[in-house]
């Protein structure tokens, strides 16, 4: 037997599982600005092209829910919140890096 085995049910699977519990591709878009650095919520939806506040704002919960993210309460006049990752969203970075390689090699058109 190999270690994935052929017919596996994909709600036992731990790849459909992890891709369930990353979500979306504005999940992976917003990680990966965070990976690099905290930010704020205007500078993310500044940086995150064509994203609505209200997509980022559910994102943005979704992700601190699920433990990738942390928001944290800089300052309450004015409001100001940065977010950051986590040691589990910290763990993503390979497989992040890793994705973005092999779309510039295998997806991404040459023009």
């Amino acid at each position: 037997m190999t270690k994935y085995e052929m017919g596996i049910d994909p709600n036992s699977c731990p790849i459909v599982s992890a891709i369930r519990e990353i979500g979306g591709e504005w999940n992976f878009i917003i990680i990966r600005y965070l990976l690099e650095n905290s930010m704020g919520f205007n500078e993310i939806l500044r940086n995150a092209k064509g994203i609505s506040s209200r997509t980022l704002s559910a994102v943005l919960k979704d992700l601190a829910g699920k433990g990738i993210v942390k928001r944290e309460i800089i300052s309450t006049q004015p409001f100001l919140v940065r977010y950051s990752i986590t040691e589990k969203g910290n763990a993503l970075r390979p497989i992040v890096n890793d994705l973005g390689n092999w779309g510039r090699i295998w997806i991404t058109d040459k023009k």
